[in-house]
């Protein structure tokens, strides 16, 4: 296999790891979001994933189940950050 097939096939099957954490991750932020009243969605219409608020625990309820919701989300975003730091090394190492 040439190193240029091996970098688009080594991407490809990154990019897919990574976007089904990254995917994880979010449907563990609505699942806080249900358990958290104050970021309750109650307006009736569809919006994103407040991401950034469980993120930083803000207005997150304070119960020991929903934090373990928070801090396994939390490992997953970084998982996924050394996921592409991880993909960025490899590329370097196999471009040279």
């Amino acid at each position: 296999m040439e190193t240029g097939a091996g970098i688009y096939l080594l991407s490809g099957v990154w990019s897919v790891a990574m976007l089904a954490v990254f995917i994880w991750a979010i449907r563990l932020s609505y699942r806080i979001e249900a358990r958290s009243p104050e970021l309750q969605n109650t307006s009736g219409v569809p919006r994103n994933a407040l991401i950034f608020h469980t993120v930083t625990n803000r207005k997150v309820a304070r119960d020991e189940e929903t934090q373990a919701l928070r801090r396994w989300m939390n490992r997953l975003l970084l998982l996924n950050l050394a996921g592409f730091a991880l993909l960025w090394l490899a590329i370097s190492r196999i471009g040279r």
